[in-house]
């Protein structure tokens, strides 16, 4: 099985103009379109990686609940006595 940071080439259709545009991009940012590609590519995963880690923080702190600083003065009974 191949390791996950292998390289696969893939193959892109983009129209005539979207390829011009990415190719001054790439010459003015010193890189290949490949590379421009890559870059724009990984930083989308690790987003959705970061994004991923703080929803599960936010549900493991509603799990956990918050505590704000008040006490219970009446029982269970007492609040729901009509």
């Amino acid at each position: 099985m191949p390791a996950l940071d292998d390289k696969q080439n893939i193959t892109l259709s983009l129209s005539r103009r979207t390829l011009q545009k990415a190719r001054i991009l790439a010459a003015q940012r010193s890189t290949s379109i490949s590379g421009l590609l890559t870059n724009q590519i990984e930083q989308l995963a690790g987003v959705e990686d970061e994004y991923e880690r703080a929803m599960r923080r936010a549900m493991d702190r509603m799990d956990r609940g918050f505590h704000l600083g008040g006490t219970h003065k009446l029982d269970r009974d007492a609040l729901h006595e009509r």
